[in-house]
């Protein structure tokens, strides 16, 4: 772990190992305040830019989802438009949010697929979450996510994406290549910051 840079008076680091660059975690913002600026998202499930927003990311799924798949949409927010969008598609979907759809009982239940879109950036414990998402899966299932991948680090400090307060996590397409040798998946890039992990069957 070394020093990144020092930008809009707070301090980010970089995983040597996994190219991670993260905010100081002392540094976060407290969990009401959090709470209060995600609050101010406007992503109405009905509205045609955001689906085709999302879409960079529904589509790649479904096309590799067989029949009626059972999923997860972890971080869904108050209007989980991902999952209806998954549902219309024939598939069945649970939501998790800490914040807007607390329901621990879906947690203890896993999933043919589990999406998880604009929420890694947001994870004050990356490696325990992804532990936890893997613990979720079904074998030959996927994982998948979308979130900004960070690319130049010269462009780091004005980036749009580090200056939003409550993304305290940024992830290179590196990063996610670490991540499924770590668990040994297999990592497909099909978009522009969409990164589907899957998990093997079993032998």
């Amino acid at each position: 772990m070394r020093p990144l840079v020092r930008a809009g008076g707070r301090d980010y680091w970089r995983c040597e190992d996994c190219r991670l660059s993260f905010l100081e975690p002392a540094q976060r913002l407290g969990r009401d305040a959090e709470r209060a600026f995600y609050d101010t998202h406007r992503n109405a499930p009905d509205d045609p830019g955001y689906r085709r927003f999302l879409a960079r990311i529904a589509e790649p799924l479904m096309q590799r989802l067989s029949g009626s798949a059972e999923g997860l949409d972890y971080g869904c927010g108050p209007g989980p438009a991902l999952a209806a969008m998954l549902a219309e598609g024939g598939h069945r979907v649970a939501c998790y949010d800490p914040y807007y759809c607390p329901d621990a009982a879906v947690l203890a239940r896993d999933y043919d697929f589990i999406t998880c879109t604009e929420v890694a950036e947001h994870f004050h414990d990356p490696a325990a979450e992804f532990v936890r998402l893997a613990g979720l899966l079904r074998p030959g299932g996927w994982l998948a996510v979308m979130t900004c991948f960070q690319t130049d680090d010269a462009r780091f400090a004005n980036w749009h994406y580090r200056r939003d307060p409550t993304h305290v996590v940024f992830y290179r397409e590196e990063t996610f290549a670490w991540l499924a040798g770590h668990l040994g998946w297999h990592l497909e890039v099909p978009a522009k910051d969409v990164a589907l992990l899957r998990r093997p069957l079993l032998a």
